[in-house]
This record gives C-alpha cells, sequence and structure tokens, in this order.
C-alpha cells in the first residue's frame, strides 16, 4: 500500500473521534467503541496483526482505565463530601471576598491552582479537582470543564515533578544520545527550551481564556468583556511564567510548574484582593434560570448544608484541598521516603497473553485517586462531622456519576493500545502511529519545526498523556531532527511542549473532567469548543520554532 493511503488508513480511528464527537457532537460512551472496532477491523485486515494480539492490547487498555477511574472516583468522591458538608459554600463565600469577578476567579483557580496541582501530581489530576471546585463557586458545567482542560496545558510538561522529561524523552532518547553527552545535561536542555516556548505562547493563555469565558457563557455573548480583563490577565500570565522559565533555566525540569504556581498564586492573589489591574465593572453569569441547556445544572446546595456552613471557618472549609496539596508536593518531591512506601503496592501483568510489549501494571497507593484524594474524603468526614445520612449519600452520587464515564474511559484506552501494539504484525509495516507520523515527515521536510509540535499533540490526544506522547514520538523526533540537520534540543522540546497543548482535547481527560462535573454525555462540546486553542496554541509553537530555527540559527545540539 503506498506511503499516503496506508497513513490515511492509520488515521481513520482518530479522525472518526474527531467528526462524531467535534462534528456531531456524539458522546464518548458511543464515539469511543465505534472507533476501537475500527482500529480493531484495520489491525487485523490491513496491518494483519495477529487476533491474540489485538485482544491483548484491548485487555491492556482496559485495564490501563481503572488508573483514571480511580482518580475520578477519588475526585467526584471529595466534592460530593465536602458539598455535603457545606465546605463548598464557605470556600464560594471566601472567593467573593478577594473578587466576585469570575474573569479573576477562573484565573486564581483554573490558571494558578491547576498548574500548582499539575506540577506536583499530573496524571490529569487538575482538571478533576479544579473543575468541579469552579463549579462550587457557581460557574457552569461546561464552563468548568472548558476552563480547567485549556489551563491544564502550559504547566503540563513540567507536570508530576518533570515526569514528562525526566521519565517520557529519556525513555524515547535513550541510546541515541552521541558519545559524551550527558542525559541529564539534554534533558535540562530540552526543559529550558520548553520553557521558552510555554513561556512566550502560555502567557497569553489567561486572556484567551477569559475571553472564551464571556463569549460563550456570558449573557452578552462578547469577547470585548473578556478582553476588559487583559491586563490583569497578561498579569497573572506572567506572574507564573516568569518564576517557571527561571526555575527551568537555573534548576531543571523538576520544579518549574510547582514553584512557579506557587509564587503567581501569592502575586495574583494579593493583587487581587488590592484591586491591582481589577476591571472596575464585576462581570458575572447569566442568572441560572437563564443558563443554556447545554452548560449543565448548577452545583446546588440544601438548606441544611447551608446552615452547617455557617458555622464553619474559612480555613476548615479548605482544610481538605490544603491537604490534598501538601500530600501531593510531599509524595512526589520524594520527602520522608513515602513515594518509596506507596510505589511498593504494586500490580501487575506481564506480556499479557504471552504478547511481547504488552503489559499492565498498576500502583494502586500511588495514584492521587486513593491517596490523598479518597483519604482526604474519608478524614473530611471527621474534619468537617458529617453524619452518615450524608456520608452515604456522598458515595451513592459518587458511583452513580462514574458508571457512564467508566465504558467510556474502557474503549478510549483500548483503541490507545490497539494503535500502539499494531507495531508487531505480518504486514511488515509500522504501527499505526508511526505510520502517520513518518508520513507526516516525509512529506514536510525541512517545514518540520512547523509540524514536529502536531505530533506531540497528536500523541496526547489519543494517549491523554505527555510522557507517553514523549515516549511514543521522542525517539521519531529525535531521528527526524538528526536527518534534517536542525536542533534536536529545540525539536525535542517542540515534541514535549506540543505533548502539553494535546491535553486540552485529550478524550479521556475531557470524558474524565466532564464525568466529575456531571456532564456525562457533552464531551464533544468540550472538543469543539477546546480545540481551536489547542490548534493555535501548538501552531504558534511550531511558528516560533520555524523562527527561532532558521531565523536566529540558534547553535545548540
Amino acid at each position: 500500500m503506498p506511503d499516503e493511503l496506508l497513513a490515511l488508513t492509520a488515521a481513520l480511528p482518530i479522525l472518526l473521534v474527531i467528526v462524531l464527537m467535534a462534528g456531531f457532537m456524539w458522546p464518548a460512551k458511543k464515539t469511543m467503541p465505534l472507533a476501537w472496532g475500527l482500529a480493531v477491523i484495520l489491525g487485523l485486515a490491513v496491518w494483519q496483526v495477529e487476533f491474540v494480539r489485538v485482544v491483548a492490547a484491548t485487555l491492556e487498555g482496559v485495564l490501563s482505565a481503572f488508573d483514571i477511574l480511580i482518580i475520578v472516583f477519588g475526585a467526584i468522591l471529595l466534592l460530593n463530601t465536602m458539598r455535603n458538608s457545606g465546605a463548598i459554600d464557605v470556600i464560594n463565600r471566601g472567593f467573593d471576598g478577594i473578587s466576585p469577578d469570575r474573569r479573576i476567579q477562573v484565573l486564581i483557580i483554573g490558571w494558578m491552582f491547576v498548574s500548582f496541582i499539575e506540577g506536583a501530581a499530573g496524571f490529569g489530576t487538575p482538571a478533576a479537582l479544579a473543575a468541579p471546585l469552579l463549579m462550587g463557586l457557581g460557574f457552569p458545567p461546561l464552563a468548568a470543564v472548558m476552563s480547567a482542560l485549556i489551563f491544564n496545558s502550559t504547566s503540563v510538561t513540567f507536570g508530576a515533578v518533570g515526569a514528562p522529561i525526566i521519565v517520557g524523552t529519556e525513555a524515547a532518547v535513550s541510546g541515541m544520545l552521541p558519545e559524551g553527552m550527558v542525559m541529564r545535561e539534554f534533558l535540562v536542555e530540552v526543559g529550558i527550551w520548553s520553557a521558552v516556548f510555554h513561556g512566550l505562547v502560555g502567557t497569553f493563555l489567561p486572556l484567551l481564556v477569559v475571553a472564551m469565558l464571556t463569549r460563550f457563557y456570558g449573557k452578552n455573548k462578547s469577547f470585548k468583556e473578556g478582553l476588559k480583563a487583559t491586563p490583569f490577565a497578561i498579569f497573572a500570565g506572567l506572574s507564573f511564567t516568569v518564576p517557571y522559565f527561571i526555575m527551568a533555566y537555573f534548576v531543571g525540569p523538576e520544579l518549574p510548574s510547582v514553584v512557579g504556581a506557587l509564587i503567581g498564586l501569592f502575586i495574583v492573589t494579593t493583587a487581587a484582593r488590592a484591586g491591582f489591574l481589577v476591571p472596575k465593572e464585576t462581570w458575572d453569569f447569566p442568572r441560572e434560570e437563564e443558563w443554556e441547556e447545554d452548560w449543565g445544572e448548577p452545583l446546588k446546595t440544601d438548606r441544611a448544608e447551608k446552615s452547617s456552613a455557617s458555622s464553619m471557618s474559612m480555613p476548615v472549609a479548605w482544610m481538605p484541598y490544603v491537604l490534598v496539596a501538601i500530600i501531593l508536593v510531599i509524595t512526589r518531591l520524594g520527602l520522608f521516603g513515602l513515594d518509596k512506601i506507596l510505589t511498593a503496592v504494586t500490580f501487575e501483568w506481564p506480556e499479557i497473553l504471552g504478547q511481547e510489549g504488552v503489559a499492565w501494571n498498576i500502583t494502586p497507593l500511588w495514584l492521587p485517586g486513593t491517596i490523598p484524594f479518597i483519604l482526604i474524603a474519608l478524614v473530611t468526614i471527621l474534619l468537617h462531622q458529617i453524619p452518615g445520612e450524608k456520608v452515604k449519600d456522598a458515595w451513592q452520587r459518587t458511583i452513580k456519576q462514574l458508571i457512564p464515564a467508566a465504558i467510556a474511559l474502557f474503549f478510549a484506552l483500548a483503541l490507545v493500545r490497539v494503535l500502539v501494539q499494531t507495531d508487531i504484525n505480518a504486514a511488515d509495516y509500522p504501527s499505526m502511529l508511526m505510520v502517520m507520523s513518518q508520513a507526516a515527515a516525509s512529506r514536510v521536510g525541512q517545514a518540520w519545526p512547523l509540524v514536529s509540535p502536531f505530533v506531540g499533540a497528536l500523541g496526547a490526544f489519543v494517549s491523554g498523556s505527555n510522557t507517553v506522547s514523549n515516549i511514543l514520538f521522542g525517539g521519531f523526533q529525535f531521528s527526524v531532527a538528526g536527518g534534517l540537520e536542525i536542533p534536536i534540543t529545540i525539536t525535542s522540546a517542540m515534541q514535549a511542549v506540543g505533548g502539553a497543548t494535546g491535553n486540552m482535547i485529550a478524550v479521556h481527560n475531557v470524558v474524565a473532567a466532564c464525568a466529575v462535573c456531571g456532564i456525562v454525555g457533552r464531551e464533544g462540546f468540550v472538543i469543539r469548543r477546546n480545540i481551536v486553542p489547542s490548534l493555535l496554541y501548538t501552531f504558534m509553537v511550531g511558528v516560533l520554532g520555524l523562527i527561532i530555527i532558521y531565523g536566529f540559527q540558534v547553535a545548540v545540539f
């Protein structure tokens, strides 16, 4: 089969997902089984993969979905527990004290808090945690999910204490570095260039989100109301990206997101309280009865919850989230050796059904869904003195919300693993993912810097992980850059940055966030909204790559 036709064939399952979800706005629970079925048919008929390998790859994906489901379950449970205790009402009042302006609130929670949690934990945790918090403040669920997912991008390259670069990039290029080059030095350079791209583009992301918020969820449907917050939005962007770049340059890829967000959170919150650069006119959503049906149902609390909230102090209400953040930082930074203790409990299935390279493992205590989410949800019962009846309601509601998302996640992960595991086949083709990338490389030639971040975004879109995207395509990008004689370090950085921008529309990230906020079935709406900022961010990184590589002719490896 000609290379172009083979690449188009390999792309059909992904194109089906985009068309059905973004075009026809089908829910993920209907779309993903069809996409998985198409991938299976192509794998068997065109790639001539053995049936047992397809079954093994599907099992690998289904089992891998439990990682995400545990995180989603924990996030929903914590939200429902805090809602039933009345803590959400107290937190809501507290943000009104900082600023009642929704544009300012989304920058504090969506931009700063998301970046901090991403830097500490990764694993799709930020959107699952911040989206319901925004919803608790009075945001429409669809607006909360959109904002949290878009903001969960700039920080992702350095998420989970630098895992996408330290784990992903290193695994991809291991054995490929020239003799005498130290891996640590290469990874630091990749981190620095990643911070350059993110800093130049990501600084303006807060303004874009605020403008989208007022355009799609405002009473007047106007970009102008968002643009009125331009000074504060740019200020918020710089408050994160400046310390973020400094950490990448002087320290390394482990802490840019964590430290940048902590510094930025303090600066932005202080500025908001003082009214510095805050728009004079306060902007809010329409009244709840005027919300469009697709926006989702507001997070309501009953009178008993409001009564308990009236006697709860702000520190006590915030304590569950504070404990979550503290535990994430302590465990992810390896303090007190807790990382070794939590990762010691592992369940695995190597070589599923005897298939080479098809394996599954899970470390349940290391997943944020278990520790801290479920753990802190249990602690909150005692901390907030929640009656047994309300505890039971929180657990029942959580399980009910989780079930629809499970179907979509099982098939989404199964699809990914089938695409990856087609690497061993009787047709002697590369895997379906690699075929798509190789076709792109052969067609664009010296314009590869423009395409490079899109490859990273593709990897994140199908896998839901910047780390996995770097593992899948990092070595390929290394080889293409070497063949074209363009800087490999910069190309690797664009791969890592693209892997972050793809998180905005990654199917199982979208499914997880929608599940947490109770809008399962509206994943297509989210992808349709988020695909524009995702493609725009990725394109701008590609343009900057072209300018830096060919315009400035930077002399780096």
